[in-house]
C-alpha cells in the first residue's frame, strides 16, 4: 500500500486520541506509512441513522474530497467503516449528484475496520504486540452484522504474546449502546449494557476489549461505576502494546 490514510472517527478525536495515535503506531510499526487528513469530519454516521439524509449529503461530500487518492482508508471503528461502506451509497444516491455518487462508489470499498486492514490487506496476525494480561472480547454490532469481520480481532488477539483470550458469555448479543439509541432509550440500554458487563465479569477478565470505543464507552462507564477493576480498551491499545514499551 502506498498511501493509506486515518479515519480517527469523531469519539477517538474528542475523547480517546491516544487510540489514534496506536493505531499510527502499530501500521508504522508494521511498515504502513498512514497519513492524517486535517480535512476529514464526521462520517455521517449520526445523522444517516437518525434519518436526516439530506443534511448528510454535504457531509459525505466532505469525506470522498478528504480522503480521495488514497490507496485504504482505515478506522478503529466496525461502526464509522460500516457506514461509509455500506450508507454513504444511500446518502449519494439520494443527493441526486451523479458525480458524488460516483466519488462514493470508488472509494467507498477503500475503508476498512482495522482487523479487516490487517489481516486481509496486510495479510498479518502476529503484530509483534505483547499484553500479559487476560482479556475478554466484545464483537460489537457493526462490525459483527454489517461488515462480518467474524474472528479477524480474535486472531489477532490469540498472536499476542502474553495475552490468555477467554470466552465470552453471549458474546453476540448487543451491548446497548447503539448511539442515538443509549439517548432516546437510555433505560433499555442500560440494561442491556449491564447484563454485558455481568457477563464480562463471569469471564474472570482483567480487560475487556471491542473494536469500537462507542460500545467501550458505555460499558467502560458501567464497569467503572460498579468497581470492577476491569479496563475497556479499543483493540489498537492492545496490538500496539509491546515488551519495551511496557
Amino acid at each position: 500500500m502506498t498511501r493509506v490514510a486515518l479515519l480517527v472517527t469523531c469519539l477517538n478525536d474528542a475523547l480517546y486520541p491516544e487510540t489514534g495515535r496506536n493505531v499510527v503506531r502499530l501500521l508504522r510499526r508494521l511498515g504502513v506509512e498512514v497519513d492524517f487528513p486535517e480535512a476529514q469530519t464526521c462520517c455521517a454516521q449520526p445523522m444517516i441513522n437518525t434519518g436526516y439524509l439530506d443534511e448528510a449529503v454535504p457531509v459525505v461530500r466532505t469525506f470522498v474530497e478528504a480522503f480521495a487518492g488514497y490507496d485504504a482508508v482505515v478506522a478503529p471503528s466496525g461502526s464509522c467503516a460500516g457506514s461509509v461502506r455500506h450508507q454513504h451509497r444511500l446518502v449519494a444516491a439520494r443527493s441526486g449528484d451523479a458525480t458524488l455518487a460516483d466519488r462514493v462508489a470508488e472509494l467507498s470499498p477503500r475503508v476498512y475496520e482495522l482487523s479487516e486492514f490487517l489481516v486481509d490487506v496486510l495479510g498479518v496476525v502476529d503484530v509483534g504486540a505483547y499484553f500479559p494480561h487476560t482479556v475478554a472480547y466484545h464483537p460489537t454490532c457493526h462490525s459483527l452484522r454489517m461488515l462480518g469481520v467474524g474472528d479477524r480481532p480474535t486472531r489477532l488477539l490469540e498472536a499476542v504474546r502474553g495475552l490468555t483470550l477467554v470466552d465470552l458469555p453471549a458474546a453476540e448479543q448487543c451491548c446497548g449502546f447503539g448511539g442515538t439509541f443509549a439517548v432516546k432509550n437510555s433505560e433499555v440500554s442500560v440494561a442491556m449494557g449491564t447484563d454485558k458487563v455481568r457477563q464480562v465479569q463471569e469471564t474472570g477478565a482483567e480487560v475487556l476489549v471491542a473494536g469500537d470505543r462507542s460500545c467501550l464507552m458505555h460499558l467502560g462507564g458501567l464497569l467503572g461505576r460498579q468497581g470492577s477493576g476491569i479496563r475497556a480498551l479499543h483493540l489498537a491499545d492492545v496490538l500496539a502494546a509491546t515488551e519495551a514499551g511496557s
